[in-house]
This record gives C-alpha cells, structure tokens and sequence, in this order.
C-alpha cells in the first residue's frame, strides 16, 4: 500500500467516524428518514473531497479539529447530490458504490428528503462554534459552500448536464463550464475552505484555487473515460450510460485519447500551481496522481 493510500484511508476512516457522530441516530419517529441519510453518507467511498480539505488545512496550518466538520460539511453536500442524481427524474440509477441507491434501498420520496436533510446538516455544521471561534469565518464558510453548492455551482452543473443529455453539442467550452461547476465547484470549494479559516496570504489562496480548478476537471474526464471504457462491477455504478444517452462529454468530444492527453496536461499543470509550498504538498500532488489514474 502506497503511503498515499495510506493516508486516503485513514482521512476517510476518520471523516465517517466523525460523520457517525454528527448524523441523527436512527429512531424514534423519524428513524427511516434518519436510516437513509446514514446509508447514504456513512457507506463506501473514498472521500476524496474530505482528504483535499484535511490536506489543504494542514498545508496552510488551519485548526485540525475544525478542518475535520468542514470535511464533514462537504462530504454531506456531496452524498446529498448523490442521492438526487440517481433519482428517476435525473440519472435514473440502480447501483452506486456497488449498492442499491437510496431511492431503491428505500424509496423515492424518503431519498428526496434524505438529501434534503443532509444538506441542511452540512450547513448547521459550518454554523456552529466548534468549527472555528470567529462567528464572520463561519459565516463565509457557510455562503461560499451555499455558493459551490447551489445555482452558481453544483447545482447549475447539473442543470447544464441534464440539457446536455438532451442536445448533441460540439462545444468544449460548455461541457468545460457545465463540468467545473457540477464537479469543480465542490472540489474547489472542498481545497480553499481551509483558506477560510487561516490568514493564509492572497497568493496561496491563489495557487489553491488554480490547483482546484485543475482538479475538478481532470476529475471529470477521468469519469467520463471510466463510464466509456469501464464496467458496472468495477465502477460500483451503471457503466456506458453516457452514450446510451447520447451526452456530449470530453469523451464523445475529444475521443478517449484525445480525453487522456487533456488530463495528463491540465494534471502537470495542477502540480505547477503547488510549486509554492515545495515538499509539504507532497499529498495534494500525489492526489493529482490519484485521480488521474484511477480505475473507479
């Protein structure tokens, strides 16, 4: 196991027992709608995002047990999204991190809730004292997710990527755009929060938010490489869904090479926007690595 495995897994280990705690327990009269937010952010997955954050915090020296809810904050975001892509009324899937999705293991209307509720929870999280001291901080934590989250992030991506599925189009430009904010906005949120919470200067601010916007892209195209080229059973999710529905993606676009050739130049870019901190950003840019090379 290489060191940074290593230290994926323990980061992710520590974000779900953090999460175990953080989420409402399953009883009482509201036990199946709490059930199904725990299924859905307590399950398999690497917790990518949470790693950057924890990552990025430690490069800049932001308070460890603060970084930790923020990690958590964004993992709730993230596992809310999840829940209603996979809705029928958006990807319409079965399968995610190789189980039932929430609208299968329960029901739809009780998935609609679930992500509901754990976005509210990401936000109550940042909210309170015990992730930073100073109230204004938290406040920004709070509007800049709000932002990475919502119509002029995550959420308006989704929206340009559900018109992708309806109309061919040879723009790169706006599949680039639609990609930076389904996928991006989180990511990049997830690498500059710790920022946030630091007096860290305007040119590390900058070079994370470069490294991030890199990431998020190559993050994408990796996904859409995977879902032409992948399996259900390696994916852990539905594979060749984005041809079957006829979406524009880097892919259909560039052609799995020509795809292959943009994420290894925008990773040696990503690694550039790192030269400031030297050696200590080993883990961010082994992250990069990661992403580029993963098989699921």
């Amino acid at each position: 196991m290489t060191a940074f495995v290593k230290e994926l897994e323990e980061a992710a280990d520590r974000v779900t027992v953090a999460l175990d705690a953080l989420l409402p327990r399953a009883d009482g009269p509201e036990a199946r709608l709490a059930s199904a937010m725990r299924y859905a952010a307590l399950g398999p997955g690497k917790r990518v995002r949470p790693f950057l954050a924890l990552q990025a915090g430690r490069l800049i020296g932001a308070d460890e047990r603060g970084l930790l809810r923020v990690s958590c904050a964004i993992e709730c975001i993230h596992s809310y999204s999840l829940i209603h892509d996979d809705l029928p009324c958006m990807d319409d899937d079965d399968l995610r991190r190789g189980r039932p999705t929430v609208h299968i293991a329960y029901d739809e209307a009780i998935a609609v809730l679930a992500g509901d509720a754990l976005q509210a929870v990401a936000f109550e999280i940042l909210a309170e004292p015990d992730t930073h001291v100073n109230g204004q901080v938290r406040a920004l934590l709070v509007s800049e997710l709000a932002r990475a989250a919502g119509a002029r992030g995550m959420v308006g991506g989704q929206a340009l990527d559900m018109a992708l599925s309806e109309e061919r189009t040879e723009d790169i430009g706006l599949i680039t755009r639609t990609q930076r904010l389904k996928t991006g906005a989180l990511i990049a949120y997830s690498v500059t929060a710790p920022a946030i919470m630091t007096d860290a200067g305007k040119e590390a601010r900058v070079a994370l938010d470069g490294f991030a916007h890199d990431l998020g892209l190559i993050y994408q195209i990796v996904d859409d490489i995977l879902d032409a080229e992948g399996s259900t059973d390696e994916l852990g999710k539905t594979a060749g869904k984005d041809a079957r529905q006829g979406k524009a993606t880097f892919v259909s676009i560039l052609g799995i090479e020509g795809a292959r050739d943009r994420a290894t130049r925008l990773a040696r870019q990503a690694k550039e926007h790192l030269a400031m901190f030297g050696d200590d950003a080993h883990m961010l840019s082994s992250a990069v690595d990661y992403v580029l090379d993963r098989r699921a």
